[in-house]
């Protein structure tokens, strides 16, 4: 049996209550008047609200349920850290450690390389009488690190000191070798002896490091500026020289450098 209708009464004394309870909210309506013929257009204003159909809040119910069904965005990996080769002291052969470091690649150079260009060097030409082994133990000097960079398409450009570092042109530059005064050792012992040593200095992954082979690990130095840095503390020692690693061709160019000059 159907429920009895209500009254007009009844209608008028439910009210906005009576919509309420049928789950339905009244229509803001306004009437704007047309032209001639005088009929007029329904406009639902910014409050408006209508009987919501069940089937719309089916429909959002299984939406909701559908996102909160959504597995999570894995997370990101974090950036692989770069694979810096970093080549440690043998006998006195920081020359060749440098040189390898500075290419990254421990099959650049080798012991025999260098000491048969040693050979092959006339004393006439050695600009530096720096005393070598001549068993190939090392301690070669800044001709053979030349010569050798020359069997590879390279160049050794001597850094005048009395220029500042901010003038090199770091981007066309390979790779750097500073030459400085380190402490012998005897086993664990340190001498109070200085002998001069050659460190490489390497951009890998946009960072700089120090790849002198008596540390332990690579020593980080950071951006160009604070290469830049470094190198100034180091070039205020006494008895501290730099060579820029580049291609012949920029060498050939002069574009080591950014002051033009």
């Amino acid at each position: 049996m159907g429920s009895a209708p209500y009254s007009a009464g009844e209608w008028r004394g439910k009210g906005r209550g009576g919509l309420q309870e049928l789950g339905c909210m009244p229509w803001k309506v306004s009437k704007q008047k047309g032209g001639g013929g005088g009929g007029g257009e329904v406009v639902v204003g910014g409050d408006e609200r209508r009987c919501r159909d069940p089937r719309d809040l089916q429909q959002q119910d299984l939406s909701s349920s559908s996102s909160s069904l959504t597995p999570p965005a894995p997370p990101q990996p974090s950036p692989t850290p770069p694979v810096i080769y970093h080549e440690k002291q043998r006998r006195e052969l920081c020359a060749l450690h440098a040189l390898n470091n500075v290419f990254q690649d421990r099959t650049a150079f080798s012991r025999d390389t260098l000491q048969d260009i040693y050979q092959r060097l006339s004393p006439s030409t050695l600009v530096t009488p720096h005393k070598k082994s001549m068993l190939g133990n090392g301690n070669y000097d800044v001709n053979v690190i030349m010569a050798a960079l020359q069997t590879r398409g390279f160049e050794a450009v001597w850094w005048d000191k009395r220029r500042d570092v901010g003038s090199i042109e770091l981007s066309n530059v390979t790779g750097l070798i500073l030459n400085v005064p380190s402490n012998l050792r005897w086993g664990p012992l340190r001498l109070p002896l200085k002998r001069q040593h050659w460190i490489g200095v390497r951009e890998v992954g946009g960072v700089y490091y120090n790849l002198d082979s008596k540390l332990r690990s690579p020593h980080l130095i950071g951006n160009p500026d604070e290469l830049r840095k470094f190198l100034r503390q180091q070039l205020r020692g006494k008895n501290c020289e730099l060579l820029l690693v580049v291609s012949e061709e920029v060498e050939a160019h002069q574009t080591w450098r950014s002051d033009g000059c």
